[in-house]
């Protein structure tokens, strides 16, 4: 017999949960706290299934028995109504996801899959945090004015270079929205020419040859803390950038062979780099095999092993030698050896 209101409304709980079937494969479940909730059984190839209808009274037994009737001719259609409504939350939730940080915050999640190093995710996030002025914004309704309006109030702090590489970012970001079915297009397109061009700022760098002799003999002659001389002496012949040498370990270094090979997630193409080593290296690394090997980080931090040199080490180490910043820096040394090399006329 079909259910009525006045039945369901007597419905009592028990020391177990109990079901009372109504038509069709509808039934409601009485819990014992005193719950009732509908409930649909159904076959779906081949398989018994049940779908939640719902809790009484919030649904009555007209609705329960309307909701029963659209599973089933879901059914009938081929479609698993469990199915179609997990799709449809998965679907929703995807969706409200709309916002420019959240779905900023989404590609940078990409980013860490897909192996990108920490310092390029973690720029990614500091960028992000540039463009607080649009996060909370629906990405969808974000205009190039908008956006310039956001990059304009960090280029109002000088910052130059910083608004330019925003707006490549925020240009990925809305490409990704877009890809992913939540956006359209990119406003920040029309904006490559609305901001103003960044200052090319070079490293400070010796070229001249005379000058640079002049340099490595002062290496030689430090007297400060021999790993830092040592990274002064190896820099110039391995020509890395800075924070590449000084995250160097053991394990990446073949003596036998004479090669260090960088691996490719502290590269800034994201290809391993095989960096040939001379004779002057290899004794080098031989002085240092004794400071800091056999293992874990060539070029250590001075109070835990655990972390690299910092960055400004070298360079305070130049200004110990009594060369200002606008002489010579650590980065300085790939431009010296690029000048010099292509001067050379050999390379």
């Amino acid at each position: 017999m079909p259910l009525t209101n006045v039945e369901l409304r007597n419905l009592k709980p028990g020391s177990r949960a109990y079901k009372r079937a109504d038509e069709r494969g509808l039934y409601i479940e009485v819990r014992p706290g005193g719950s009732k909730l509908w409930r649909l059984k159904y076959r779906h190839a081949g398989k018994e299934k049940r779908l939640a209808l719902g809790v009484y009274p919030e649904v009555g037994l007209a609705e329960a028995r309307r909701k029963r009737d659209e599973a089933r001719q879901q059914i009938r259609d081929g479609v698993d109504p469990s199915a179609e409504r997990q799709r449809e939350k998965l679907t929703a939730q995807f969706s409200a996801a709309n916002t420019f940080g959240e779905i900023a915050k989404e590609y940078i999640d990409k980013m860490v899959a897909d192996g990108r190093a920490v310092a390029t995710t973690s720029k990614a996030n500091w960028l992000l945090e540039q463009l607080a002025p649009i996060s909370r914004r629906p990405i969808a309704e974000l205009t190039p004015v908008d956006v310039l309006a956001a990059l304009k109030r960090v280029e109002a702090r000088g910052k130059h270079e910083t608004a330019r590489r925003c707006r490549s970012f925020a240009s990925r970001v809305f490409r990704y929205a877009a890809a992913t079915g939540r956006g359209e297009n990119d406003p920040t397109a029309i904006l490559r020419g609305a901001l103003v061009a960044p200052k090319v700022t070079h490293h400070s760098a010796i070229i001249e040859p005379e000058a640079f002799g002049e340099l490595l003999r002062s290496i030689d002659a430090y007297s400060g803390n021999a790993i830092t001389r040592l990274a002064m002496q190896i820099s110039p012949h391995v020509m890395t950038r800075p924070g590449e040498l000084r995250r160097a370990e053991w394990s990446e270094v073949n003596v036998e062979k004479a090669v260090w090979t960088i691996p490719p997630e502290r590269m800034k193409m994201r290809r391993p780099h095989a960096i040939p080593l001379s004779r002057q290296v290899l004794d080098y690394f031989a002085e240092l095999h004794s400071l800091t090997g056999p293992k874990g980080l060539m070029f250590p931090a001075f109070h835990t092993s655990r972390r690299p040199m910092s960055e400004n080490t070298i360079n305070q180490a130049f200004r110990r030698m009594g060369y200002g910043t606008g002489e010579i820096t650590a980065h300085g040394l790939r431009t010296t050896a690029s000048t010099l090399l292509n001067e050379s006329g050999k390379w």
